[in-house]
C-alpha cells in the first residue's frame, strides 16, 4: 500500500502564489509519473501538471507559464508552485502517482491519489 500526503493550499487573492507539496510513502519499488489534478465544484477532475521520473513535464494549457511542477526522486516528493493565481484556479487539488510495486505476480503498476487540498482564489 502507498500513501500520498499533501501539504499546502489555502485562501489567496488573485495574483498571489501558493505552493503544494506531496510526499509518497509505503511499498514503493519505483515511482513513475507524479502529478497534480484538480476538481472544481460541478466539474470533472482535470489534469494540471505531471512529471515523469526522468523529468519530462506535461501542463494543462490553462496553467502554462504560471505553474511549475518539480519532484525530488530521492525523497519521493512532488511540488506544484502556483503563481499568478486566478479565481478560475479555485478547486480541490489532488496529488497523483503511478507506482511500481513488487507483488507475488511480479512488478505491477498502481495508481494512487492523495486526499485532496483546497485552493481558493478570491478577493
Amino acid at each position: 500500500q502507498v500513501e500520498l500526503v499533501e501539504f499546502g493550499g489555502g485562501l489567496v487573492q488573485p495574483g498571489e502564489s501558493l505552493r503544494l507539496s506531496c510526499a509518497a510513502s509505503g511499498k514503493i519499488f519505483r515511482l513513475n509519473n507524479m502529478g497534480w489534478y484538480r476538481q472544481a465544484p460541478g466539474k470533472e477532475r482535470e489534469l494540471v501538471a505531471t512529471m515523469t521520473s526522468g523529468g519530462s513535464t506535461n501542463y494543462a494549457d490553462s496553467v502554462k507559464g504560471r505553474f511549475t511542477i518539480s519532484r525530488d526522486n530521492a525523497k519521493n516528493t512532488v511540488v506544484l508552485q502556483m503563481n499568478s493565481l486566478k479565481p478560475e484556479d479555485t478547486a480541490v487539488y489532488y496529488c497523483n502517482a503511478l507506482v511500481d510495486t513488487i507483488t507475488t505476480m511480479g512488478i505491477r503498476e498502481y495508481k494512487y491519489w492523495g486526499q485532496g487540498t483546497q485552493v481558493t482564489v478570491s478577493s
